[in-house]
Formats: C-alpha cells, sequence, structure tokens
C-alpha cells in the first residue's frame, strides 16, 4: 500500500477535515451551539473597541472550545463503536473528555470576564 505524499496528502487532509467538520455539525448538538457562540463573540469584539490582541484571546478562546468539542465528539464515537454496553472504562474515557469541554468553558467564561473587567472598569 503506498502511501499519498506532497500536494496530494494535504488535499486528502483537508477533504477528511471538512468531512469532520460537517459531520460534527450533523451529529453534535454541542458543536452548533458553539458556532452561534463563535458567531456572536466574532460581534461582540467588533462592535467594542477592543484591542487586536483582545479580540484574538476572545474569540480564540471559543474557537479552543470547539476543538476540545471535536476531540470529545471523537473519543466518543470510538467509544460508542467499540461497544454500546457499560463499561468502567468507556464511561470513565467519556466522562474525561466531558470534563475536558467542561475546563475549555470555564476558560472561556474566565478570559472574558477579565477582559471585559480589566476593558470597563481599568484601575
Amino acid at each position: 500500500m503506498s502511501k499519498t505524499t506532497g500536494f496530494n496528502r494535504i488535499i486528502n487532509a483537508t477533504k477528511y477535515s471538512y468531512l469532520g467538520l460537517k459531520a460534527a455539525f450533523k451529529h453534535e448538538a454541542a458543536f452548533r451551539q458553539e458556532i452561534v457562540a463563535l458567531i456572536a463573540s466574532c460581534i461582540i469584539v467588533m462592535l467594542i473597541d477592543f484591542t487586536i490582541y483582545e479580540r484574538i484571546i476572545l474569540v480564540g478562546s471559543v474557537g479552543f472550545v470547539m476543538i476540545i468539542e471535536l476531540i470529545n465528539s471523537a473519543i466518543e464515537a470510538v467509544v460508542d463503536r467499540i461497544s454500546e454496553e457499560q463499561h468502567e472504562l468507556s464511561g470513565r474515557a467519556k466522562d474525561l473528555g466531558s470534563a475536558a469541554v467542561f475546563l475549555s468553558i470555564l476558560l472561556v467564561i474566565t478570559l472574558w470576564i477579565y477582559i471585559f473587567a480589566c476593558h470597563f472598569f481599568p484601575g
């Protein structure tokens, strides 16, 4: 079996990434909600006079949640593919993925509160 290399590998990787995003949008309600949050965050940071660095942090943090959500969804899909039966390790894997999403959301909340507080209540 020959491996795809060079530009064809990049094209294939892009195609697989697109298919992954499409699957997440179709099958994951949380991912769709995070897209709405990303759009809202883009609008908010353009309406308020934040620095470019603050904008990157605010929008990037929401994007980070989406990345973690994709990883969590992949973990859940693999666990469900292996077996639908209840197993301690399967539950632990899903719980750990969910915890990662939760912590990324806490990071977003912390960053947004801190940047808004510094912006609107300096000193």
